[in-house]
């Protein structure tokens, strides 16, 4: 990866100082240094979209079978009833020959205990495991879904969550057919429900680009996260790893941080067929969405160095991409050499995110993806050190 950054920023950087000494005389070097690093940053972008975000569009999924092993489905809530009453029966009625659903009551104030009564009477695969609030003790999502999968029987968990609907009666044939002798883990795609305003789209704009994010790289076998939303794992993995290991003081980070540290490139798969997808109830806030944002935020600095690398640098590039091309364009510098890479870029951008898209069965996200893809990593920067400077985030539970 790193000789075809170099190569290919060293072949565009050759051209910028071949043509500024024969066409230009050089009467600004800073010019030219910027320049430099525009082609850089270009290169590396082009990397990104050309390597590890077009992943998913080439990736053909096994053949259907009829080797369905008994599943453990794994939800946790905490004052959920609506959604609960809304969505469960979505989960506990799938088309699927022998598996259990483990909903885990947490300390809930809101009468899901009700619901849950009424549920469990209709529906004899469905198992509750209820802790008591005690004033003493204080826990995060991860005891709660330690509990559930210390309940399970089976050696097949998936995971979503209480606020989530599978998008059809086939989620669990679909995920469950990606396991096999080697796959321990299965990462699926969790969307967000659409709904009117620039808020839902920029938080379906972000769901997207993550998820093209962490599916491509673990198609080309770097897989770093999966989303709680949506994901399945051998329940052997999860013991033999110790439970959440050693970042199981950590507030967030019962999905990602958990694939982290256990995925390999031998023993993960994805999943993202239109029948594997969920939908969860997206922020309705903007307050809302900066403190899910900055929750998740906590984890990242635990991910492995590579991981922390290309997640880190990616933003980073691009701003520079953007800032650079600003600069350059206001004083018209080389300005034909910098609107071709610029228009390239915006061409594989726009060709990726809108296959992408379409993938992923969401919809009207293209226009919106070019204005954010330079707002984003702005917003994500500021979020980032607003919680690396209050590092006592709440002990929210989700």
């Amino acid at each position: 990866m790193l000789k075809t950054i170099f190569y290919l920023s060293n072949y565009l950087s050759n051209i910028a100082c071949c043509y500024s000494q024969q066409m230009i005389p050089i009467e600004n070097i800073f010019n030219l240094i910027v320049f430099i690093i525009f082609c850089t940053a270009a290169a590396v972008e082009l990397f990104y979209w050309l390597w590890y975000y077009p992943a998913p569009l080439f990736h053909k999924p096994g053949e259907p079978g009829n080797n369905y092993p008994a599943v453990s489905v794994i939800i946790c809530a905490r004052n959920e009833a609506v959604n609960i009453r809304k969505f469960l029966p979505l989960v506990l009625e799938q088309d699927y020959p022998s598996y259990e659903v483990i909903l885990v009551n947490d300390c809930s104030e809101d009468g899901s205990d009700e619901i849950l009564g009424e549920f469990i009477v209709k529906y004899k695969h469905l198992k509750i495991s209820s802790i008591t609030k005690d004033p003493q003790f204080t826990h995060n999502k991860k005891f709660a879904q330690f509990i559930g999968i210390k309940a399970a029987k089976n050696e097949i968990l998936v995971f979503t969550d209480a606020d989530c609907l599978p998008q059809s009666d086939k989620w669990l044939k679909t995920i469950v057919q990606g396991f096999d002798e080697r796959t321990e883990i299965v990462l699926g795609y969790g969307g967000y429900m659409r709904e009117k305003g620039l808020l839902n789209s920029y938080i379906r704009y972000d769901c997207t680009f993550i998820a093209m994010q962490y599916l491509g790289m673990a198609l080309k076998k770097v897989p770093y996260m999966g989303v709680g939303r949506n994901l399945a794992y051998r329940r052997s993995v999860f013991f033999r790893n110790k439970g959440f290991g050693e970042h199981n003081h950590i507030i967030s980070g019962d999905a990602d941080l958990f694939i982290n540290a256990v995925a390999t490139k031998q023993n993960t798969k994805v999943e993202f067929r239109p029948e594997s997808h969920t939908r969860s109830v997206p922020a309705a806030s903007f307050s809302e969405f900066l403190s899910q944002k900055e929750r998740h935020f906590t984890t990242a600095r635990y991910y492995k160095p590579l991981h922390k690398i290309l997640l880190i640098l990616e933003p980073f590039i691009r701003l520079t991409f953007y800032g650079s091309f600003i600069y350059l364009m206001i004083i018209l510098y080389l300005w034909p050499y910098l609107a071709g890479l610029f228009l390239i870029r915006l061409t594989v951008q726009t060709i990726v995110f809108s296959s992408i898209q379409k993938r992923l069965n969401e919809k009207g996200l293209l226009f919106y993806s070019l204005i954010f893809d330079i707002f984003s990593p702005l917003l994500n920067g500021l979020i980032y050190m607003l919680q690396m400077s209050n590092r006592a985030v709440r002990n929210t539970w989700k």
